[in-house]
């Protein structure tokens, strides 16, 4: 059974969410940087051209990928799922009138203040109502 949480619950959790998301980002864009120089790099490689830079970057790219996917285990075990690596969304499952719906947050958002329909995704983000108990 999924944690749901309440914004208030979110929000409390921000500051862990927003240490292991900047990490997220951060090894994101070092992971791409990597992908593509290995596409430049290894272009020529094969096995009579072996390309050294090119195993390098292999290597390191594994390990980013574990970095990054060890973040998301611990986004998971908090109950939340990453959504987007590149710019640091995440969503917060809850429970609105019965039905579930995902409270939504990004980088840079100083608090939880969005949420969307679980099929909705970031497109569908709507703003939280102004006052506590109001209809979302």
């Amino acid at each position: 059974m999924p944690k749901h949480f309440t914004v208030e619950e979110a929000n409390r959790t921000l500051p862990l969410v927003r240490r292991i998301v900047e990490d997220v980002v951060a090894q994101y864009r070092r992971w791409q940087d990597r992908v593509r120089e290995l596409e430049i790099v290894g272009a020529g490689r094969s096995e009579t051209n072996p390309v050294p830079r090119a195993d390098e970057l292999e290597r390191e790219i594994q390990a980013l990928a574990a970095e990054i996917a060890s973040f998301e285990r611990e986004l998971s075990a908090l109950g939340i799922r990453l959504t987007d690596h590149a710019i640091g969304l995440v969503d917060f499952p809850a429970l609105v009138d019965g039905r579930e719906v995902f409270l939504c947050w990004r980088i840079g958002e100083p608090a939880v203040q969005y949420w969307h329909d679980k099929e909705a995704g970031f497109a569908g983000r709507r703003p939280l109502p102004p006052h506590p108990g109001a209809a979302v």
